[in-house]
């Protein structure tokens, strides 16, 4: 009886184990599928590594076959459910994205989608999905970096500007940087594709002009030439609008605004890092720059003036210290003693004033040798002098030297130039000086663009101007024709000492990684520096500025007036009177002293 009891649990054993284990049966088919997932997973691996999984998986807690690999590919994984995620991105962006089914990721946060963009995926293909199909909703999205798998284990790669949008692929080639890798560069060639730009026709950074050979109408400087040769580069087709009017400059809001609504892509033209708050929609910086005021080349000064500044203070006191010494000093060497010191006769010591003029005087009959040593002294310092002044005088007179430089915003508005200033230059230097420009008596404020650029292209010595260090460039070359500098460039008062400068791009530009790379490139070929170093050149060549002298040049033998020398007769006349107090005071007090 216990033997009959033991045989039947034990085969109820054998009959519950084998239930055990088919229940979760492992189908040939899913390992071999495994097996080639893992081994397109290693492909793209080889073709550019990633460091971060993302796996998209089913709603409802259902795993899909990417789960089924996480402990295989041992790396750091973020799994997110089926639908939007709202997350913020903050690992690594080298990652993969492994997405379920086809509607798997439906993200809607604006940052994950800019990351989402570049980023490479793996979607896995219900049966009833063709690839067609798929390529085509990834690229309406502008998302162009995707490859599938279906359940025979086939891989799929989209293609962007083909006819057929999608090509498959051998999983077992060993293929790398061709054209049967997984993730190709879909805008290394747009095969003719439109790129839609618009120059802000600001000289010298984006000028329109006709073509001479075909009559096209293209655009030309240092910031268009960027956005011609990247479109050559990725052979597409620029297009420009329409309605574009030669010499109408484009309002920097104007452009902004068509770019967020997507009606252009990269428009040639730039935009301050500062000024900008979301700074997705603006390119790296391109160039730095600063914004000072231009300044006219200070007037010579009048001759009249001349003597006036040969003779600084610190050398006039000086040379009165040295005259009271060689009065001491002669007053005690006649009898060596000071009995004849008094005010008058060192104040009015005939002898050392004209020593120290370098004129004659007389010497007694039987001079002692501490006399003749004090007259040795005297005649050198007699010698030196006159001689030093006169090589001022003639100097001067020669090539007269500048007037004072200024050097503040206060300098400026004690000047008798006018500053010329836009609108919301006005507001700038209100906010960083806090002075009031708006309704100041020097200060002239334009609210057209094309007025103040009349006015300071022709260099208008009336006024101040402010100006970009990279159009100044253009300014310094252009004065180089000219017979004398009209102005200079001051970084004494500045709007800003230093600006970054980046092109605004359309939201979730697909080929923006691309643009800012030829950038670079670019930038390190030196082909930037060279553009704005040719920036007047171009101008020239598209007659957008004239070779003019604006300088109006004075005569260099300009003869000296009477009315130049009034300085010198107002001192003469008012030394005359002095000495004639003097000869009046002696006079009195020699008869009172009778």
């Amino acid at each position: 009886m216990q033997l009959n009891i033991a045989f039947i649990v034990v085969c109820g054993l054998c009959h519950w184990l084998p239930c055990v284990q088919l229940g979760n049966p492992t189908d040939p088919i899913d390992l071999q599928l495994q097996e080639k997932l893992l081994k397109i997973l290693e492909r793209i691996r080889l073709e550019r590594n990633y460091d971060t999984i993302v796996i998209y998986g089913q709603s409802g807690g259902e795993d899909c076959l990417f789960h089924e690999l996480l402990p295989k590919l041992q790396l750091p994984t973020v799994l997110l459910t089926k639908g939007s995620s709202l997350s913020d991105w903050s690992f690594s962006s080298d990652s993969l994205l492994l997405c379920c089914d086809s509607k798997a990721e439906q993200e809607q946060n604006t940052r994950s989608l800019l990351r989402l963009q570049q980023a490479r995926r793996l979607v896995y293909l219900e049966s009833e999905m063709q690839p067609q199909w798929l390529c085509e909703d990834y690229f309406e999205r502008e998302q162009h970096n995707v490859a599938m798998m279906n359940a025979q284990g086939d891989l799929f790669s989209c293609r962007l500007f083909q006819e057929i949008n999608h090509v498959q692929l051998d999983i077992n080639s060993d293929s790398k940087y061709n054209s049967d890798s997984i993730y190709v560069q879909q805008f290394r060639n747009m095969k003719g594709a439109v790129i839609r730009s618009e120059p802000d026709q600001v000289e010298p950074r984006s000028m329109l002009y006709h073509d001479p050979v075909t009559g096209n109408i293209k655009m030309g400087g240092y910031v268009a030439n960027l956005v011609n040769t990247f479109v050559e580069r990725v052979n597409a087709t620029l297009q420009l609008r329409d309605d574009l009017k030669f010499g109408e400059i484009c309002k920097y809001e104007d452009i902004w605004l068509r770019t967020a609504q997507s009606q252009l892509d990269i428009p040639a033209t730039l935009y301050s890092a500062y000024d900008v708050e979301n700074l997705d929609h603006l390119s790296i910086p391109y160039v730095s720059n600063s914004y000072c005021f231009m300044l006219p080349v200070p007037a010579k000064l009048p001759y009249m003036q001349i003597y006036t500044i040969i003779v600084d203070p610190p050398v006039l006191g000086i040379i009165i210290i040295l005259f009271v010494i060689f009065s001491l000093l002669l007053i005690y060497s006649q009898e060596l003693s000071w009995r004849q010191l008094s005010l008058a006769n060192i104040l009015l010591n005939d002898r050392s004033l004209r020593g120290v003029l370098g004129q004659s005087f007389p010497v007694p009959e039987n001079p002692s040798r501490h006399f003749k040593a004090i007259c040795l002294i005297l005649y050198f310092v007699s010698l030196m002098i006159p001689t030093m002044y006169q090589a001022f005088l003639q100097t001067f007179y020669t090539s007269p030297p500048p007037e004072k430089i200024l050097r503040s915003l206060e300098d400026f508005q004690d000047s008798h130039y006018r500053i010329a200033l836009l609108r919301y230059e006005v507001n700038e230097l209100e906010r960083i000086f806090k002075l009031r420009l708006t309704n100041a008596r020097n200060t002239d404020v334009f609210d057209d663009y094309g007025d103040f650029l009349r006015i300071r292209d022709t260099f208008n010595a009336t006024y101040l101007y402010a100006v970009n260090e990279l159009r100044w460039r253009t300014y310094a070359e252009q004065q180089k024709s000219f017979k004398e500098q009209a102005f200079y460039y001051s970084e004494d008062v500045c709007l800003s000492r230093f600006d970054m400068h980046g092109f605004p791009l359309r939201p979730h530009l697909p080929y923006r990684q691309q643009f800012e790379q030829h950038m670079l490139y670019m930038q390190a070929f030196g082909l930037t520096q060279f553009w704005i170093s040719r920036s007047f050149y171009d101008m020239v060549n598209l007659n957008m500025t004239e070779l003019k002298d604006y300088s109006n040049p004075k005569a260099y033998d300009e003869p000296v007036y009477v009315r130049d020398l009034s300085y010198i007769f107002k001192f003469y006349v008012a030394f005359h009177l002095l000495a004639c107090l003097f000869f009046a005071v002696e006079c009195y007090w020699a008869q009172r002293a009778t």
